[in-house]
């Protein structure tokens, strides 16, 4: 229940505080005046919008604090599962900066606008006229149903398997586009790989195959310089091994007188040995070095072969080539092992379907259970809000299993005795609306234990003894739950346990918007008023009088 609640720097109003009753609460005033104001304020409360338009005065700050008794409503629970401290009087407090930050907080503690809705969700029911007009919608109607059920737990069950299905059907429809495509490659790759195989890139070294061909490509010029360079080493009469060889001989026989001679000897022995190994090498280079044609050319096949393919491939050597090749065969080895996962993700996607085909039934059976006691208690109360002629049907149709079941519900209506229901949004007149509606929130607020429910306007379109007997259904709901109503019907107003006035203030700087409470004779005068106009009669303050009893 809603004990108190501030409002500062919003809209038109400077700053009020309201202390609601427990019962019905009126809030009445002229056009314009502002009384929709608390509703957008306690609209913010709920997790609404916050907009810096709505600041009365832009260098301010704007507060909405409402301060509920939630001793009698078991949602200790919900506090602890939100992390939050449970206090019986719990305060809910939004603040909107002139630069347009918004903040959110529960009994102090800072939270999100998600968690700040989980709350005030459970506190505060806030009907609207966009409301009114939602009746014609098949969405609201097969939520009417799943609320008076209380089938919400079967409706989540629903959604999560329904989640659950879409996810498997998404991954099978991506794996089977997925092989569509590869399929429509698959015989190119496969061509692909095969010439790539046969090409034996493992067993290929490109570098040392360019080195021995630009070898062998060059064999007789090397040789001439090779056999050059043996002339001058080994061959000629003046050739280094035989100079060193004169030289050796002429130090063995110096060695003898010094350690400097003998140490020239070793080390010319040692140039010696290291010449000759020259020597053979350069020899055994040279007489294994020949012009091999047969060679030249399949070392020019191969290598046509791997420029050819890394051209092919846009790549730039062996190693991408390899690369590239791996890639080609796991696309190919993909489409080939495609069936089975093909197989397991269509076997998962049906039984998913299965799963939630079966949790929408069981939702599906449990809804119509409940239809019929629905549509008699409407037509029963729509009966006592003076339609006894008004006849109400809850069609229920099967669909394809979607987020919110396997059903379409569609409520028709007729307003006329002898005349067949028609889908409601086609039938219904604006009070017909609004009298179902009420009936609708009358109804449910009997099965929920929702401390403050709020009307703007639920009355539009009605008038005389038909207002009599809404005001008596606000009056009922108002003796289990606190209910505020804007209403411009005295015989409304006229019931409430608390009376509030909205009116607008000029004589500042700019106007402001001001609620107060009405005593006894204030209420007498108002409803005058809503029945007479600004200069009632003795008449209409007369039957003010009755009405307030």
């Amino acid at each position: 229940m809603l004990k108190n609640l501030l409002i500062k720097n919003y809209a038109l109003i400077e700053h009020t505080e309201i202390s609601p009753d427990k019962g019905l609460n009126i809030i009445t005033g002229e056009t314009g005046a502002g009384k929709s104001i608390m509703l957008g304020a306690l609209g913010l409360l709920k997790g609404g919008r916050a907009d810096t338009k709505a600041l009365f005065d832009q260098k301010s700050k704007c507060i909405i604090e409402g301060a509920f008794d939630i001793s009698s409503y078991k949602m200790e629970s919900i506090f602890i599962d939100l992390e939050l401290d449970y206090e019986k009087i719990t305060l809910l407090r939004r603040e909107i900066t002139p630069s347009g930050k918004s903040r959110a907080f529960i009994n102090d503690t800072p939270v999100r606008l998600d968690v700040m809705r989980k709350i005030s969700e459970r506190l505060m029911d806030i009907h609207s006229q966009h409301d009114t007009m939602q009746l014609g919608s098949n969405i609201y109607q097969l939520n009417l149903v799943d609320t008076y059920g209380k089938l919400e737990g079967k409706v989540e069950h629903v959604f999560v398997a329904y989640k659950q299905y879409k996810k498997t059907a998404q991954a099978y429809k991506q794996l089977l586009d997925e092989y569509h495509q590869v399929k429509e490659e698959f015989e190119f790759n496969q061509f692909q790989l095969k010439e790539l195989d046969d090409a034996n890139l493992d067993d290929i070294d490109q570098d040392e195959l360019e080195k021995e061909l630009e070898k062998l490509e060059n064999a007789e010029n090397i040789k001439v310089a090779l056999n050059t360079v043996l002339d001058a080493l080994s061959r000629s009469d003046y050739s280094a091994d035989a100079t060193i060889y004169s030289a050796i001989t002429d130090v063995n026989g110096l060695a003898d007188y010094s350690k400097t001679l003998s140490d020239i000897r070793e080390r010319l022995d040692s140039c010696h040995i290291e010449l000759r190994d020259i020597i053979s090498e350069i020899e055994s280079e040279e007489d294994n070095l020949f012009f091999d044609q047969e060679r030249i050319f399949m070392i020019k096949e191969t290598l046509d072969q791997l420029y050819g393919l890394q051209q092919k491939h846009r790549v730039n050597d062996l190693l991408e080539l390899i690369e590239k090749r791996d890639t080609i065969r796991e696309k190919v080895e993909k489409v080939e092992s495609f069936d089975e996962a093909l197989l397991e993700a269509e076997t998962e996607k049906k039984a998913a379907y299965e799963a939630m085909l079966e949790i929408s039934e069981i939702l599906s059976s449990a809804r119509k259970k409940v239809i019929a006691p629905l549509a008699e208690q409407l037509n029963a109360t729509l009966s006592d809000l003076g339609m006894p002629n008004g006849h109400l049907v809850i069609d229920q149709r099967e669909t394809e299993p979607a987020a919110s079941g396997m059903d379409e519900v569609e409520i028709l209506f007729t307003a006329n005795k002898g005349r067949s229901p028609l889908p409601l949004r086609d039938v219904a007149s604006g009070g017909e609306f609004s009298r179902l509606m009420l009936a609708i929130k009358y109804i449910l607020a009997s099965k929920t234990a929702l401390p403050t429910i709020i009307f703007d306007e639920i009355d539009t379109g009605i008038s005389g003894e038909i207002a009599i007997k809404v005001g008596n259904i606000m009056e009922e709901m108002g003796s289990n739950h606190q209910v505020f109503t804007i209403s411009h019907l005295p015989q409304i107003a006229a019931l409430g346990s608390k009376h509030y006035f909205v009116y607008k203030d000029h004589e500042g700087i700019s106007t402001v918007s001001k609620i107060r409470t009405l005593d006894h004779s204030e209420r007498v005068t108002e409803i005058a008023q809503m029945i007479g106009g600004s200069h009632p009669s003795e008449g209409a303050y007369q039957s003010a009088k009755e009405l307030i009893g």
